[in-house]
């Protein structure tokens, strides 16, 4: 048939309504979807974190999480360092807003806008951790099946909970901090029976532990007093520290001493400058 001939049979028998619009859904076969395995996940993950897109590699991990079962130790901490940098940048943005909205030269409008804005990286901030809350919850702790696991994810539990506690107000924030000191003493009281006190994960539970109690519950000689007890148990059993744990163990160990110098100072500085380390980013 000529083209000439194609185009007369359209204007004499224009199609149908249901002729017309015709997209995947009306294809016998329609393009499936590919679902990425789990390994082509991970991959994925990594590429992602060396490109620093770290919301697509949080969303890698979220779903190899999804999939079920005990993650590695490798994909575990690839969870940790995903979701550590996507809620870092919204805590830091917070931070920035809040300390503009203290300005008080700035105009109403500003005002406005700045409160506006701080509010929508709140609600970012919110829907973050209460998503890893949730694989923590309905996965991640349910399935961990060693104490070090365990004391990993309460710990990130915990941590978590005192990111919301940071942003949260009345009553919301009581049981926010609640929920936050619970996984946190959860975690410590299996890692001081289960984990050598130079354990990277075991320190870097007591440096977030003690950041809460100083940061979130204004307890500041509570706080010293974690930190200091942790530093002089891992400074005891310092000849025993495995040699592939030593950076790790011993920068943790750094830290709790640089908070100890700046919380114990006379001239120390207001809330929200302390040092806090994620042992979660070791591969311990």
């Amino acid at each position: 048939m000529s083209f000439t001939a194609c185009v007369e049979k359209i204007l004499i028998h224009p199609p149908t309504d249901c002729q017309r619009h015709r997209d995947f859904s009306t294809l016998e076969n329609p393009p499936e979807h590919k679902i990425m395995d789990r390994t082509d996940l991970i991959q994925k993950a990594k590429l992602a974190e060396q490109a620093e897109r770290y919301d697509d590699m949080a969303d890698c991990m979220r779903e190899v999480t999804e999939m079920g079962g005990e993650l590695s130790n490798e994909e575990r901490n690839l969870l940790s360092v995903a979701y550590k940098n996507v809620v870092g940048a919204r805590r830091s943005a917070w931070r920035v807003m809040s300390s503009i909205g203290l300005k008080t030269e700035s105009s109403e409008k500003k005002q406005q806008m700045v409160k506006e804005y701080r509010e929508k990286v709140e609600k970012e901030l919110e829907d973050i951790c209460n998503n890893v809350l949730k694989l923590l919850d309905n996965y991640l702790i349910t399935n961990s099946k060693n104490p070090e696991s365990k004391v990993f994810y309460l710990k990130m539990k915990g941590d978590y909970y005192r990111y919301l506690a940071e942003v949260a107000s009345g009553d919301n924030k009581s049981k926010t901090i609640e929920n936050s000191q619970q996984a946190y003493q959860s975690a410590f009281d299996i890692s001081k029976t289960e984990m050598e006190p130079t354990h990277p994960i075991r320190l870097g539970l007591a440096l977030n532990f003690s950041v809460f109690f100083y940061e979130i519950l204004n307890s500041p000689d509570k706080a010293c007093e974690l930190a200091k007890k942790a530093f002089d148990d891992a400074i005891a059993e310092l000849d025993q520290l495995h040699e592939e744990s030593y950076k790790d163990s011993t920068l943790i160990m750094q830290l709790l001493r640089d908070n100890l110098t700046l919380w114990t100072s006379d001239n120390a500085p207001e809330e929200g400058n302390a040092g806090e380390g994620e042992a979660g980013e070791t591969e311990n």
